[in-house]
């Protein structure tokens, strides 16, 4: 038997055990029935311990499929990346979101790096197999804020992505690597896109995605609150929305540095994603997991039982209460008629 606690035992004990004292205490002073219902409630009361005790038996087994491979994903967040050309009228982030959530789905097992630009390039997440803080970072990812936005360039992450690559290089030379990189190729500062031909002898699969359309999307202002009040509004050029447009050109240059294949993404057409490099270790290589049967489910049902009691003793006084406070209509005395 081992045990998963919601809270800390000790936090535990400290919220039940003054109510346990107090059921004791009523328990010895009740008599007749009063001491069977307090009987009760002090059982409900060691059954909700025992479920926030989360009890459980150890077995059981879970099959593991792991990739031997590190991967990296470049993702835009600058204005653009929200412009609304994405199945429909949907941000472009969007479509982002859905392809990595493809990609870690494809290579189960492989470890995960984040790495985010728009005037600066960042390295949210460094490389872990932890796949839901990935997604959780990506849920919560916002573009920079509009009015802090001085333009970007397309290629600020090239020497983060090859300083990334590098260490897990270093750190793990068996592994392989795969970059994927998620932008719309737009370049807003006159300088020539920062090269990414640095990372490409580190580099052994991957692909270029690019989003947006010819025609372009409007792009919501962002401001950085959390107020959705706040938000609204788009970005205006020239007394109308202004659109962000896909430049596929600087996106193909940048998947012939890193020695990947380029593909425009749409969201009616799922993405063409490249076999991982090294071996994936089939489920009989690659041991298991073991788990944990929970047992807490017995204590709650324990619990719902006991409240179903009290549940019904107390609409029966309820209805007794009812019944008291109607009086039966006094009959009426004759009235006298005078004398006989």
């Amino acid at each position: 038997m081992i045990f998963q606690p919601v809270l800390n035992v000790l936090l535990l004990v400290l919220l039940c055990a003054p109510v346990a004292a107090l059921a004791v205490i009523a328990l010895t002073k009740a008599t007749g029935r009063g001491r069977a219902l307090w009987a009760l409630r002090l059982v409900m009361l060691v059954a909700c311990f025992t479920m926030f005790l989360r009890p459980g038996i150890p077995g059981g087994a879970t099959e593991t499929l792991a990739t031997d491979t590190d991967i990296v994903l470049v993702v835009d967040t600058t204005a653009s990346i929200v412009a609304e050309d994405w199945n429909g009228a949907e941000p472009r982030l969007d479509g982002v979101r859905a392809d990595v959530q493809r990609i870690v789905e494809e290579y189960p097992g492989a470890r995960f790096a984040l790495i985010t630009f728009d005037a600066t390039a960042d390295l949210r997440m460094p490389l872990t197999t932890d796949t839901t803080s990935l997604i959780s970072s990506l849920d919560v990812l916002r573009p920079e804020v509009t009015s802090q936005s001085r333009g970007s360039s397309i290629g600020i992450a090239a020497p983060l992505l090859q300083e990334t690559l590098s260490n897990a290089a270093q750190n793990a030379d068996d592994r392989s690597r795969m970059v994927f990189y998620f932008g719309d190729g737009e370049q807003t500062v006159t300088s020539p896109p920062e090269p990414f031909d640095g990372g490409a002898s580190l580099t052994d699969a991957g692909a270029v995605f690019g989003y947006g359309t010819a025609e372009g999307g409007p792009m919501k202002l962002t401001t950085g609150s959390v107020d959705p009040s706040d938000q609204g509004g788009y970005i205006e050029y020239q007394g109308a929305n202004a659109l962000s447009t896909i430049d596929e050109q600087n996106l193909e240059a940048i998947a012939a540095d890193l020695g990947v294949e380029y593909q425009h993404r749409s969201a009616d057409a799922e993405p063409a994603l490249p076999e991982a490099p090294s071996t994936t270790v089939g489920y009989a290589e690659s041991g298991s997991v073991g788990t944990v049967t929970e047992l807490y489910w017995i204590a709650a049902l324990i619990v719902v039982a006991l409240l179903g009691v009290e549940l019904v003793r107390a609409s029966m006084l309820i209805a007794r209460l009812r019944h008291l406070r109607v009086r039966p209509a006094s009959r009426a005395t004759p009235t006298d008629g005078g004398a006989r």
